[in-house]
């Protein structure tokens, strides 16, 4: 997929993914305590809270848990109060990554993010030592099964996005940042609720992979950082060759 091959190359590791709601849940409950707490309680006042709502519903988050996460901004004590930061570096083969996090304890999440880089023998970086590689975009995900693609890139375009790609079982729409929530609505309303709808970065360069153990091993590295509690979101520029993307998908 043209500009998002990084989903592609980690589709074969959803599955194992998806068992581990628990975890996905608490970040995502996480970042809609975030989001409601930055503004108003209210999705339709909060355009940060109506998008962490609608990836929360993405991943089938029951109701009852997105409502105890906004409660939990509103508490006037025992809340805490958590801070967003982003780290940079490279995996151990020199791909770029850029790993955001949701805090309420700096020392101890960049201690772990460093960890890992370096147990792992990546390489953590300043801010903007790899970020100049990507840029940030607004990204909203459907199911190929809602429309036919002519429909979807008539009606994404309609609403104001930048590039429509169907394809890989997807439709795949960019957007600008700044439109990211006003796009999500309009095809809401025609399509129904996203698979996705977030800000992501969106890489500019692509690093090459084509050797099974180097895979092996950054798909571990990345495996690694998202599993920590604290990180939200993990971005990097790999493009894994197909052939290998299929090894490994064999060997699941």
């Amino acid at each position: 997929m043209s500009g998002h091959s990084q989903f592609k190359n980690i589709m074969y590791r959803k599955g194992a993914q998806d068992a581990k709601k628990a975890r996905v849940f608490a970040k995502l409950a996480r970042e809609i305590t975030v989001a409601a707490k930055s503004g108003l309680p209210e999705p339709d006042k909060n355009p940060r809270l109506r998008l962490a709502i609608q990836a929360a519903r993405a991943e089938s988050m029951p109701k009852d848990n997105i409502e105890r996460a906004i409660a939990k901004a509103t508490q006037v004590a025992g809340g805490a109060d958590f801070t967003t930061m982003r780290y940079e570096g490279f995996s151990p083969n020199k791909v770029a990554v850029i790993v955001e996090a949701l805090t309420d304890n700096k020392n101890r999440t960049a201690s772990n993010v460093r960890s890992i880089f370096g147990k792992r023998g990546g390489a953590m970086g300043e801010t903007g030592s790899v970020s100049f590689n990507f840029e940030r975009i607004g990204y909203i995900e459907y199911p190929l099964s809602v429309a036919d693609p002519d429909k979807m890139f008539e009606e994404a375009l309609e609403a104001g996005a930048n590039e429509v790609i169907s394809e890989d079982d997807i439709h795949a729409i960019e957007t600008l940042p700044d439109d990211l929530s006003a796009v999500t609505e309009a095809l809401e309303k025609k399509f129904g609720t996203p698979s996705a709808s977030r800000l992501d970065w969106k890489p500019t360069v692509k690093t090459e992979i084509t050797d099974l153990e180097t895979a092996k091993k950054f798909l571990e590295f990345i495996d690694a950082l998202e599993e920590d509690e604290d990180v939200q979101h993990v971005y990097h520029n790999a493009d894994i060759a197909e052939n290998i993307m299929a090894e490994l998908s064999e060997g699941e």
